[in-house]
């Protein structure tokens, strides 16, 4: 796509916006704290950003009861294989290029953890046992080491009035899954829709 006054270098990227303040740079730590444990805790949803090391990114949700996420120690946490749809996008980038963005939520607060650094998969037995029960044992999992770890401020939730049910009306005609492929000939939305959810039930019964 063709435009004008495309930014290309830092110079001229920086030279946009003020200096960020104190507050933005000395919340990054290196590791845990309590309040930052206390959260992961009660986290039920995140999304997990991974590249491959070639300029190809890829962000996928996770989800799970809260605890699904486990602190290992107060550098690294280890996110469960959950059943999903087995395109791995995730973890081959983990594999070429070891390095993951995970931002985490709690549903109700606007706002929420996010975590950078190194990432490995592992089938360790010992570790795998130690996941939440409510959840099958996972074949796998993700572990991140905090190289950095922040809390991210409210305004992006509320401008987006998230956790705010009585604007969602204005926006409940945005198609499902099955509504945004019948628009590409992806065949009769209601039967897509009907097999999804019984893959949905299937799926999620096998947790």
């Amino acid at each position: 796509m063709e435009f004008s006054h495309r930014i290309e270098t830092l110079d001229e990227l920086t030279s946009m916006f003020r200096e960020p303040g104190r507050l933005a740079v000395d919340k990054q730590l290196d590791s845990i704290n309590d309040g930052m444990a206390a959260f992961i805790e009660r986290s039920t949803f995140m999304v997990l950003a991974t590249a491959n090391g070639d300029g190809s990114v890829d962000a996928s949700p996770r989800g799970g009861p809260p605890g699904f996420v486990r602190m290992l120690d107060e550098r690294h946490i280890a996110i469960p294989d959950l059943n999903g749809n087995n395109r791995l996008d995730s973890y081959r980038n983990v594999v070429a290029h070891g390095h993951v963005g995970v931002l985490m939520m709690v549903p109700g607060k606007d706002e929420t953890l996010r975590i950078n650094g190194p990432a490995t998969l592992t089938a360790d037995p010992d570790l795998l046992a130690g996941f939440t029960k409510e959840l099958r044992t996972p074949k796998l999992a993700l572990v991140v080491e905090t190289a950095e770890i922040f809390g991210h401020c409210a305004k992006a939730f509320r401008r987006g009035r998230m956790w705010q049910p009585d604007t969602w009306a204005e926006i409940c005609d945005a198609p499902d899954l099955a509504g945004m492929y019948a628009t590409s000939g992806g065949g009769d939305p209601d039967a897509l829709r009907g097999a999804l959810e019984s893959a949905y039930e299937a799926e999620l019964a096998a947790d």
